[in-house]
């Protein structure tokens, strides 16, 4: 696999070829990957893989036409034809007034932020198969638990360089690990299965097999004999595992070309009040060691700390440079790459700041309500926030928890679900998105 170096070299290649083929203006974005994973079931070895990938990304400005092309041949034969192909095609595209490449005076200049993402220490099948046996023996040692779907454990590394033609140059690399266990407890239709997952960029930062596996266990457990809900207006909390989701619907909603297309539930409320006062949301690229970490964004442009919601205000767009030139504003350092075509805009690396009250005075006061640990389906309308989601969990009753539940939905409308919501203290580092336990009153669930 290219080096993050030689990815940053073949980038500026291809550059170089496209300007002769004659391209205006042209980034390239040149990245790799390699991969390992291992996994056990009931003791056995059941699978490895390995994989490995280059893949690079080509758009072209012929004036204020242009072009996207992209190929895993990094030959220099390959890389003529590809470059010669996409001006060709940027001739025959339609003119876009907001097309270009991000502004100049704007560009990351000077060294690329150290995020440390890498990890040095080797993991090579062996390791990871013993990783894998470990957190599925912990998984299985669980009382209640009858069989497995297996451990695994996995280890990655990649590489990612961007080259614009107007001047910037910068290039990164990281590695992954991973663990995973699912089990299945009850037996016949009782069976119930559940998991625990967790990746970083180190070894350092994963739990023990032995915690997590025990996690995995006690979470396949905890669901059998799952009740019914009443129908009903009542309070519903989303676990961690599942609030992260209501982030995702907030960047998707502050999405730059989304306000530009009008098909966004938050058009025209940038700088107004959307949750209660005290809510805080950030997105951190620079974070050490974080998931989603990036030192700069797709476009070249310097990445940083920002207050996506602060005191529960909204501070604006994430914006692209063609979304900013479309709404006359300026590029935030949120431009995203995805495999092939112009860049998008999205966050990085999100958090909901933590509250102050712990999970259990958070529903302390719930008559009866329900605690949400699994959603099911894409019920969510972008353009009117309409929220309809299947889930299951379990019962709250007079602030406890009182038992497994399947098969219901929880709805509402994203804006006043964002202004009900409320924060406890549980927050954990160990996703992109990072939401601590979230409680929103109010929402209609629909069981028997």
């Amino acid at each position: 696999m290219l080096s993050p170096e030689a990815a940053q070299e073949r980038a500026a290649a291809l550059i170089e070829i496209a300007r002769r083929a004659g391209a205006d203006a042209a980034d390239a974005v040149v990245s790799g990957q390699s991969s390992e994973a291992v996994q056990v079931r009931l003791g056995e070895l059941e699978d490895v893989e390995r994989s490995e990938s280059e893949h690079l990304d080509l758009r072209v400005f012929v004036g204020r036409r242009s072009a996207s092309i992209g190929s895993s041949d990094f030959s220099d034969a390959a890389l003529a034809e590809l470059a010669s192909r996409a001006v060709a095609m940027a001739r025959l595209a339609p003119e876009d007034a907001y097309a270009g490449l991000a502004p100049e005076d704007r560009l990351l200049t000077g060294a690329v932020p150290a995020l440390d993402l890498a990890d040095s220490e080797d993991l090579g099948p062996a390791a990871l198969r013993e990783l894998a046996a470990a957190i599925e023996d912990a998984a299985r040692a669980v009382p209640g638990v009858t069989n497995s779907e297996g451990g695994s454990a996995g280890a990655g590394t990649r590489s990612v360089a961007l080259v614009t033609s107007h001047g910037f140059a910068g290039c990164y690399g990281g590695t992954s690990r991973q663990l995973s266990a699912s089990v299945i407890a009850g037996e016949g239709s009782g069976m119930q299965r559940d998991y625990a997952y967790r990746s970083a960029h180190h070894r350092a930062d994963l739990p023990g097999t032995e915690e997590l596996g025990r996690q995995a266990g006690e979470r396949t457990v905890a669901r059998l004999g799952p009740g019914r809900l009443k129908s009903g207006i009542m309070p519903v909390v989303f676990d961690p595992r599942v609030s992260g989701s209501l982030l995702g619907h907030l960047a998707g909603a502050i999405n730059g070309g989304a306000i530009a297309r009008r098909a966004s539930f938050l058009l025209g409320k940038d700088g107004m009040q959307i949750f209660a006062s005290g809510i805080t949301i950030v997105d951190d690229p620079l974070r050490r060691r974080a998931l989603g970490a990036r030192p700069f964004d797709g476009e070249g442009l310097p990445t940083a700390r920002r207050e996506l919601v602060r005191d529960g205000q909204l501070t604006g767009w994430l914006m692209d440079s063609a979304s900013a030139r479309q709404l006359g504003q300026q590029p935030t350092g949120h431009a995203a790459r995805g495999a092939g075509g112009a860049p998008g805009a999205g966050p990085s690396a999100m958090h909901l700041e933590p509250g102050a009250l712990s999970v259990q005075d958070l529903i302390a006061d719930i008559a009866e309500g329900v605690l949400v640990t699994e959603l099911i389906g894409h019920g969510v309308n972008p353009v009117t926030g309409d929220y309809s989601r299947g889930a299951s969990g379990f019962r709250i009753v007079n602030g406890e928890i009182a038992g497994p539940v399947a098969e219901f939905t929880v709805a509402g409308n994203l804006i006043d679900m964002f202004a009900g919501l409320r924060a406890a203290d549980d927050l954990e580092w160990h996703r992109s998105v990072n939401v601590p336990t979230v409680r929103i009153d109010g929402m209609t669930v629909a069981g028997d």
